[in-house]
């Protein structure tokens, strides 16, 4: 039998602290873990199909397959389906809203690294984009470090007004005012320079986690720390490959830093930089207690064989 969990359910289900907890575990513990594959192609028309594999974490009997569909004029820009299999079986457990728990892993990474990363004292958080995402770090990181107010730039005012303190006209504004930027947009053209960024500002660059979409230009990337989640892939088809730089412009993985093996800081007062690409055991991270939670909580169930 195979249980169906729409957005809401994800919605409900999801406890930011354990799931920040379960995502640092599977940030540490990689070892022996296949290649993640990303697999991705151009529609007919104005979207693309992308799909991720195999979400997989030590000690949990199951693994993810992700079928995403991305429409960027849509809302929901991002439509699909995590599958979630049992890893002896192969049985289907459950389908699950793939943009929901997309936001989820994607914006509660983003915030852990953000807080590993970014100076202790800093306390002005800043937007670039204002949707769902952006709401899902910003709740991950008030969960872990407060913030004397926050600033946020939108196509759309009134979504930036319910996410911030403060809107402002456009990313160099936001760069210019705060310690702690955070971009989730489907820009294709660099949103900020070297020379609009302060020194000792922390950037997370969400993004650019397909070909051709950019948010940071490569003077940027080339003048920070810059620490990412997989380098392979965040070189081919993430920040760095989309501004025509290799893997030497990365200090080292979120791994690295959250192993002990790289310091989350150096002394140089260098604009920081994490530029993630998606994996796909964070999905699994997200999607397996939300899984034990329908279950306890008995939803309805479907037999897809019959």
């Amino acid at each position: 039998m195979t249980l169906l969990l729409s957005r809401s359910t994800v919605e409900a289900a999801v406890e930011i602290d354990e799931a920040l907890e379960l995502l640092a575990r599977g940030f540490c513990d990689t070892t022996g873990q296949p290649r993640p594959q990303r697999i991705r192609t151009d529609l007919p028309g104005p979207g693309t199909a992308t799909c991720l594999i195999p979400g997989l974490l030590p000690e949990i009997p199951a693994y993810t397959v992700k079928v995403n569909a991305k429409f960027p004029a849509s809302s929901p820009a991002l439509r699909g389906v995590v599958c979630l299999h049992d890893i002896n079986t192969g049985e289907l457990l459950a389908l699950a809203d793939s943009a929901s728990v997309t936001a989820w892993r994607t914006g509660l990474s983003a915030a852990l690294a953000t807080h590993v990363l970014a100076d202790p004292t800093a306390r002005t958080l800043g937007f670039v984009g204002a949707g769902a995402q952006a709401r899902v770090v910003a709740a991950g990181l008030r969960t872990l470090r407060s913030f004397d107010h926050t600033v946020a730039t939108d196509l759309s005012p009134s979504r930036a007004a319910d996410l911030a303190d403060v809107v402002v006209d456009d990313a160099r504004a936001v760069a210019a005012r705060c310690d702690i930027v955070v971009l989730a947009t489907w820009s294709r053209v660099p949103l900020l320079q070297a020379e609009d960024i302060r020194a000792g500002t922390h950037l997370t660059t969400l993004g650019a986690d397909e070909p051709g979409k950019i948010e940071l230009a490569a003077d940027v990337l080339q003048r920070s720390r810059v620490v990412v989640d997989d380098l392979e892939l965040v070189t081919a088809t993430g920040a760095l490959g989309n501004a025509g730089l290799d893997a030497t412009a990365a200090d080292g993985t979120l791994t690295d830093v959250l192993r002990g093996v790289l310091p989350p800081r150096d002394q140089s007062h260098r604009t920081s930089v994490y530029a993630p690409i998606g994996l796909p055991w964070q999905d699994l991270a997200i999607l397996w207690p939300v899984y034990l939670y329908a279950r306890h909580a008995r939803l309805p169930e479907i037999n897809l064989l019959a």
